[in-house]
């Protein structure tokens, strides 16, 4: 009789091998797809607290044909939430920008920064805003202005120092202002 057939040991283990990959990769897809359900990357929250124009000027510019002059200062405190478990918001092209009557008013870029992760930042801004005409008529209900604040967050989210996702967010406030003491009578956002 003759020696039984073994079976070449360098296919059974090609075989494992190959098995064993497709396992491991198996079950790394599985942790990628539930590490990405439970840490998906949220924008982060702006909430604006309030508005303020702590000088405010206007005068009547007869050569400006029968349009009242404004000047004021404007300030805006917001408080931006980072509501990421685990991504830190690097934001880097910000900006605040002012508008009445469809016209930039003012505008002002908001430094550069960083809120780690769960955390919230309180910000404020203010610069002044140079006179411009106003329409007596296009007051509304009352010596009111009218005028709308949009503030701009964009920047990255850096979730566990190897994957990035663009964020670009953004609040959009309607605000109220007396004509005549510049008080702010309300804004909505």
């Amino acid at each position: 009789m003759g020696k039984p057939n073994r079976p070449q040991s360098g296919r059974t283990n090609l075989a494992s091998c190959i098995v064993a990959t497709i396992f491991l990769i198996f079950i790394a897809m599985v942790i990628l797809i539930v590490f990405f359900t439970l840490f998906k990357p949220k924008d982060p929250k702006i909430s604006v607290n309030a508005v303020r124009l702590p000088s405010f000027s206007i005068s009547n510019a007869t050569s400006s044909g029968g349009a009242a002059v404004v000047s004021f200062t404007f300030s805006l405190y917001a408080a931006v939430s980072n509501p990421n478990r685990a991504a830190v918001f690097n934001h880097y092209d910000s900006s605040l920008q002012l508008l009445y009557s469809g016209n930039q008013v003012g505008f002002m870029f908001v430094p550069a920064g960083r809120i780690a992760a769960g955390h919230t930042v309180y910000m404020s801004a203010t610069f002044s805003v140079q006179s411009f005409p106003v329409n007596p008529s296009g007051f509304g209900v009352g010596p009111v202005l009218e005028m709308e604040a949009r503030l701009r967050l964009a920047g990255r989210l850096q979730i566990l120092h190897f994957f990035n996702h663009h964020v670009d967010a953004r609040a959009l406030c309607r605000v109220g202002v007396s004509a005549t003491d510049g008080s702010v009578i309300g804004f909505r956002c």
